[in-house]
């Protein structure tokens, strides 16, 4: 809980003491999870400071907008309008959005994705594999060889601890 002396209300000796309940990322990623089927994760949970509490969660399969539903419901209904003023939104990451959790690596191998590592450097290839320390990227690359210029297919590894950001490119 948050307490705030609320000045100029009550007299000098004895100001009102206000107590503001706040709403905890983690009350809501439990809230989420109560409501979510099992094939289902949550990618990300935020709460500002307003109150403005944004869920994102993603399946393999894709996520409808009835079970972003269903959470919705559930979480607001956990919550109290009376005590606690708030947005919410609950929505699946989407594709402009950089990976954030292990999942989403998994679900999307076989896909073209743009890796920026924390030095800048920006690849873009086929995501082939994922782990616990990171993922591997195949790349194809133009290289000369005996005077000719010819597509040379690497596979790169890239530890999580040194990527900035990932994210599905999206071709039509």
């Amino acid at each position: 809980m948050l307490r705030r002396i609320i000045e100029g209300l009550g007299d000098g000796r004895s100001p009102i003491l206000l107590i503001v309940k706040m709403i905890t990322k983690e009350k809501v990623e439990s809230l989420a999870l109560e409501a979510m089927s099992k094939d289902l994760f949550i990618v990300e949970v935020t709460v500002s400071a307003a109150n403005a509490i944004s869920v994102y969660v993603d399946s393999n399969a894709g996520v409808s907008v009835g079970e972003c539903v269903t959470i919705s419901r559930h979480i607001e209904g956990s919550l109290d309008r009376e005590t606690e003023d708030f947005s919410l939104e609950v929505s699946s990451p989407g594709l402009s959005l950089p990976f954030k959790v292990f999942r989403q690596y998994l679900k999307n191998i076989g896909r073209e994705v743009e890796v920026v590592t924390n030095s800048g450097e920006k690849m873009t290839g086929i995501l082939k594999s994922a782990d616990e320390v990171g993922f591997e990227l195949e790349v194809a690359t133009k290289e000369k060889v005996d005077g000719k210029k010819v597509i040379i297919t690497k596979v790169l590894a890239y530890p999580f601890d040194q990527i900035k950001t990932v994210k599905i490119i999206i071709s039509f």
